[in-house]
Parts: structure tokens; sequence; C-alpha cells
């Protein structure tokens, strides 16, 4: 667990690094809190949401969205 904890910090890390936005839930984030949500989050879902800048065709901001089941 620890191991995909960190690797999952390190690829958040690396996407900020490039000046992608992280959003959790909505607001803007930073990549140790969406880390941290994400790990601990036991039998709750996230799905990712790249949006990308139309014009240039770049990924401008990785959004991470609760998933309700019904």
């Amino acid at each position: 667990m620890q191991e995909n904890k960190k690797q999952l910090y390190v690829e958040l890390q690396t996407i900020a690094d490039q000046g992608i936005v992280l959003f959790l839930d909505g607001s803007p984030s930073t990549p140790e809190y969406v880390t941290h949500v994400l790990c601990a989050a036991e039998g709750t879902c996230y799905m990712r949401d790249y949006v990308y800048d139309e014009m240039e065709g770049v990924l401008k901001e990785l959004h991470f969205d609760k998933v309700h089941l019904t």
C-alpha cells in the first residue's frame, strides 16, 4: 500500500510541476492532499477527468471527482 501511495504522489507531483492544476471534488488541490484523500478513501471511488485546452490541445487540469454509486 505504501508503495502505491508513493507512486501516486510522484505521478501527481510530476503533473503539477508541468503547470497542470489538480482539483479534488471541484476545488483546487495539491499532490499531497489528493494522494492522502485517495489513499484513505476506503470504499469510495474517484474518477479522473482530464481537461484540455481546446485551442492548444494540451492538458491544463486534472480533476478527481467522487463517484456516487446508487
